[in-house]
């Protein structure tokens, strides 16, 4: 066994010394202001703020729980608050097509005036009107108007009266109806004195009659005529009066807001409408005209201070771009100009509007309508679905409103390359990255910053303050969570859940600060909480439901080292690792790929260990075998290339027979050179094996292989650490496939010559010999 590749005991975890840290609790620390490790991130946020072309959006790009939303939210505030305050914004009803309404633009603080003078404005003419109308002037003209219908009227039957005295007729009026009547001695003949006359008289009576009423009717056929000079007259005396009453009190609100854009064509048509409907809304006792010709504050930001940031943590299509609420009356549903709300959109114009990525894409048009409103500078309150639902129904169309607003995404790392992918559109638009750094470099100088940064986070979560082995053992942690002994992770938020765990702990042990043991006593109450799987896996092995061998030597089997994420809990587990080797020329066959298991960089990992073979052992004849490799009881998907040292040392092993010490296990990926390359999920594969290994009982000849570029990323668990220094346990870090071959098989791999051939006895030359025979016996059979 070659001890050199055995790792020392230092190399296996950072430790942050407390004599680095000058201090003894963080209670006499600064808060720490600003964003940790963030620079980047913080240089890219003010340049997209400060660039005010269009198109300069921002897209926050980083993981969950790194503070992203934060850091957007709070360097916008700051930004903001010195901004200028926006416009307000208010509807009016259009007077002369009410499905329009006018949106006006106001001097943030005015549209509130504006509502206030409207209403007043509103409220006088409710009251003047009627007492204009009341006026003994407007009476007397109304009067005249009258008399004068009525003198033509009168004449008309003055002239028929007269020509009917002459032939002993008198003309009566009934409930305004005109008749005629004989006459004798001056008295109205009943009906039965009129039916004792001799026929001849009753014949010249009725004919007569009958000739006043042609003559009544010829008198009267002006009389149309006359009612509608008169009807005109009237309403022209009330035009007249509704425009004295109303026009100096419109004026007078006109002149004010003179210099708005939209109002003094409004005012024109408030007074033309009020002077032409005056009657109408006299009748109307019970019309508000203060809700009827109102005005609808739409946006007010008379109290914002600075521009607005608004996040909308709902963004459907309503809540971004406004709506028009409808009323039920008798059945139908009814809308007006006072029933438009706006949308974060609307909030948010002049100013900020942050978006979760994400919420948007989730929902139904939204991501199209936002980009149209980016492009057009301009935000217009439609329903989407009207279009798709194939009923044509009366609604609003309010007219759009101008839109200045940077918008902030704030979303994963596949969301952004995906935007950039699929749309087109998506980089004109959002041509600002703010990229959140996951680590930042484990110095000194950090370190400090992160003791400040956790006194500020203890603060504001309202916990104790920490002692220095505390922050200690945190940043340790914080190596560990980076997955490199050289860098401290950014991800605040589990940082966060962590010192509130620790909190939790030094309460139900009755101490005044949060110690380096209340950390150690959180993280394992985690990890119990979350070990149930890797504890069942665990029993498996144990009661030998699945096969895994931690001591012996085994020919064509290996231990390898896999890890398994189940949502934010990642663990190692071993797996074994067998190959086959026969004469043949289907080479190397994968059977995880065969049964379409193996993913694609796993097999791309088996497909590598072909071109490693012929370049390292077939120079001088063709590669000719038959192989086959598989990861036992694995019934799953499969993928990752961290197999592939695992892989080519049990196909080496099958190929010479030579045993491999199954008290190893193995992680690691190679490329066709032999040359072993850095994986994943280091720390966790080896705590499972030593797991396994420990409670079985430890041997002293157990370990794990790793690739020497992992070594940086060690922080392994404090009694793995004990083994090692203990040596009941090693971890051993090899550059190349020959070194691992050393340790798997404690024997020399040997050294290529000047003349291409291996030393005699060493695991290479065997390789190469066997491989010879196989080409041999499969041309022998040609």
């Amino acid at each position: 066994m070659d001890n050199n590749k055995a790792l020392p005991v230092d190399a296996l975890y950072k430790v942050c010394e407390t004599d680095s840290l000058p201090f003894h609790t963080t209670e006499t620390l600064e808060n720490y202001s600003g964003f940790f490790g963030q620079e980047r991130a913080l240089e890219a946020i003010g340049f997209g703020v400060g660039m005010r072309r269009p198109g300069y959006n921002l897209f926050v790009m980083g993981n969950p729980h790194t503070g992203r939303f934060s850091f957007a939210m709070e360097n916008l505030k700051g930004v903001a608050k010195k901004e200028k305050k926006p416009s307000d914004w208010c509807y009016l009803n259009n007077l002369t097509d009410s499905r329009y309404p006018l949106a006006i633009k106001l001097q943030a603080g005015k549209a509130e005036q504006l509502r206030r003078d409207h209403k007043r404005l509103m409220e006088t003419i409710k009251t003047e009107l009627p007492a204009a109308f009341e006026n003994p002037s407007y009476q007397r003209k109304k009067s005249r108007i009258e008399r004068d219908f009525n003198r033509h009227y009168d004449q008309a039957i003055d002239g028929v009266e007269k020509r009917a005295r002459e032939h002993s007729i008198a003309l009566y009026r009934d409930a305004g109806a005109v008749g005629f009547t004989p006459v004798a001695d001056g008295q109205a003949m009943d009906e039965a004195v009129f039916s004792q006359l001799p026929e001849e008289i009753r014949d010249a009576f009725q004919k007569n009659i009958s000739e006043l009423e042609d003559f009544l009717n010829e008198s009267l056929t002006g009389m149309p005529q006359w009612r509608r000079e008169a009807a005109e007259r009237l309403k022209v005396l009330d035009r007249d009066t509704a425009r004295q009453t109303a026009s100096p009190l419109i004026q007078a609100v006109k002149e004010k807001y003179k210099n708005v854009a939209g109002l003094p064509e409004y005012f024109n048509e408030l007074e033309s409408h009020i002077v032409k409907n005056s009657a109408e809304l006299l009748e109307d006792e019970k019309l508000n005209l203060a809700e009827a010709f109102g005005v609808n504050l739409f946006v007010d930001n008379s109290k914002t201070k600075g521009a607005p940031v608004v996040f909308e943590a709902h963004p459907s299509y309503e809540n971004l771009f406004g709506r028009v609420e409808y009323n039920s009356d008798m059945g139908a549903m009814v809308t007006n100009y006072r029933m438009i709300r706006p949308g974060a959109l609307h909030k948010a114009n002049g100013g900020y509007l942050v978006l979760e990525a994400e919420k948007l894409l989730e929902q139904p048009f939204v991501y199209g309508a936002l980009k149209r409103a980016l492009k057009a500078h301009e935000v217009r309150i439609e329903n989407p679905m009207s279009e798709f639902s194939g009923i044509s129904t009366i609604t609003l169309s309010p007219s759009p409103i101008a839109l200045s607003v940077k918008v902030v995404l704030i979303g994963g790392r596949n969301t952004y390359y995906l935007l950039q992918e699929l749309d087109q559109d998506f980089e004109k638009m959002f041509r600002v990255v703010v990229d959140f750094d996951e680590e930042v470099e484990r110095s000194p100088a950090t370190i400090r910053s992160y003791a400040r940064l956790m006194k500020t986070l203890a603060s504001e979560e309202g916990l104790a303050p920490l002692t220095r082995g505390a922050v200690a053992r945190l940043v340790e942690q914080s190596s560990r969570l980076a997955g490199d002994q050289t860098q401290l992770s950014t991800h605040i938020g589990e940082l966060v859940d962590l010192l509130c765990e620790a909190d939790y702990k030094r309460i139900h042990a009755n101490d005044e600060l949060i110690n380096a043991k209340h950390v150690e006593l959180a993280l394992e109450a985690k990890e119990k909480r979350t070990g149930r799987l890797s504890q069942k896996i665990l029993e498996g092995i144990l009661n030998e439901t699945v096969l895994i061998d931690t001591a012996g030597e085994a020919v064509g089997k290996c231990n390898g080292l896999t890890v398994l994420q189940v949502g934010d809990v990642a663990f190692g587990t071993p797996a074994r690792i067998t190959a086959t080797v026969h004469p043949g020329s289907s080479g190397i066959v994968d059977i995880e790929r065969e049964v379409q298991l193996g993913q694609s960089i796993h097999s791309k990992g088996v497909l590598i260990l072909s071109g490693f073979l012929g370049h390292q052992y077939a120079q001088t004849f063709p590669l000719t075998l038959a192989a086959s490799i598989a990861l036992e009881q694995s019934y799953g998907y499969v993928d990752g290339d961290s197999a592939s040292l695992a892989e080519i040392c049990t196909l080496i092993s099958a190929l010479t027979h030579i045993p491999i010490q199954q008290s190893y296990a193995i992680t690691g990926s190679i490329n066709q050179y032999g040359e072993v390359q850095a994986i994943g999920g280091v720390n966790e594969k080896i705590e499972g094996f030593f797991k396994l290994c420990q409670t079985r009982g430890l041997t002293g000849h157990q370990g794990v292989i790793i690739p020497q570029a992992n070594a940086r990323n060690l922080m392994l668990k404090k009694e793995v650490v004990e083994a090692v220094a203990a040596g009941d346990f090693n971890i051993y870090a090899v550059a190349t496939v020959d070194e691992c071959l050393e340790v798997l098989m404690q024997k020399k791999a040997g050294v290529r010559k000047k003349d291409g051939t291996f030393p005699q006895r060493s695991i290479n030359y065997s390789v190469v010999k066997r491989l010879q025979e196989l080409h041999e016996t499969v041309h022998a059979r040609k």
